[in-house]
């Protein structure tokens, strides 16, 4: 609703009207499972879309990072406006940092880049499953059910929590998830005029560096149920992308992959998301196995 709330006020302000169709989806809804056990990031943007199919609803506004790597076709991502901070948070009441932590801590996130991410930085922890919208998960974190969590930053930060942040991970030890961060708005490709009105919030270097990122995982097959991280930086027209793949069975080492170009249109962007991911194989990373035919 935050973000529904933000892209409202911003185009009202360009002189039109917008009202807010209010909507709850399953990856909403289903809380006992892990996205990956479920159906992956896809519950979240589902009932949306069907709103836009319909002609309920005319835009729907997404966390990037929830929206899966292929659009159904009929759909078109139309804007992706400016980034937030792309970091994850360490939240604790009682330890300063992932450091301070005891041994066999218990520390709660249903990420498995995440999962992956922290095992490679303590091998030690108990990583425990952790769902619900962010008021339930410091729930569960203050009633002592888990000694710190790892949240995104971003949602922190635009729901006015900041303050519950302890510290962040830099990209280096903990990298984002491809898109983590960004908004993006989803249109019916037949809506030039909505991609138009759009145009003024999008973000070219955001649009870019998470085109990048999200190729990386599409080349994968990733979604929620791939232990993957991808993150782009951008310096003087140059963009650096960095990926890892971890193996949620600790029997094989984190992979992690690196590359820069210049980047100047989506279609290099995607390139150079394509080279990482082919790094990533090349260094041991497994992708998702193509789907069986349909009888």
């Amino acid at each position: 609703m935050w973000q529904a709330e933000h892209v409202q006020a911003l185009l009202q302000a360009r002189g039109h009207t917008v009202q807010l169709l209010g909507m709850t989806t399953k990856g909403d809804q289903i809380l006992d499972r892990s996205l990956s056990k479920v159906g992956g990031k896809g519950l979240f943007v589902k009932e949306l879309e069907t709103a836009l199919e319909e002609g309920r609803a005319h835009i729907a506004v997404h966390s990037l990072k929830d929206v899966p790597m292929e659009l159904p076709p009929g759909f078109a991502l139309a804007c992706v406006m400016e980034r937030e901070d792309p970091r994850d948070a360490f939240v604790s009441p009682a330890h300063a940092s992932l450091a301070a932590l005891p041994q066999g801590a218990v520390v709660g996130t249903s990420s498995l880049r995440r999962q992956v991410l922290l095992q490679a930085l303590r091998p030690d922890l108990r990583i425990e499953p952790l769902r619900g919208n962010l008021d339930t998960r410091l729930r569960k974190l203050d009633e002592g059910q888990y000694d710190a969590i790892v949240l995104a930053a971003a949602g922190l930060k635009r729901l006015g929590l900041e303050s519950r942040i302890r510290a962040t991970f830099e990209p280096a030890d903990m990298l984002p998830a491809a898109g983590q961060g960004a908004l993006g708005i989803e249109v019916r490709s037949d809506r030039q005029d909505l991609v138009d009105a759009l145009a003024p919030l999008a973000d070219q270097t955001t649009w870019l560096t998470v085109a990048a990122e999200r190729a990386v995982s599409r080349a994968m097959g990733g979604s929620c149920s791939m232990p993957l991280a991808a993150h782009g930086t951008f310096t003087s027209g140059t963009l650096q992308l960095d990926a890892a793949w971890g193996d949620t069975e600790g029997r094989l080492p984190l992979v992690r992959a690196q590359a820069s170009a210049p980047v100047t249109t989506l279609a290099q962007a995607e390139a150079l998301g394509l080279a990482i991911a082919q790094r990533l194989r090349e260094g041991g990373a497994r992708g998702a196995e193509p789907a069986a035919p349909q009888a």
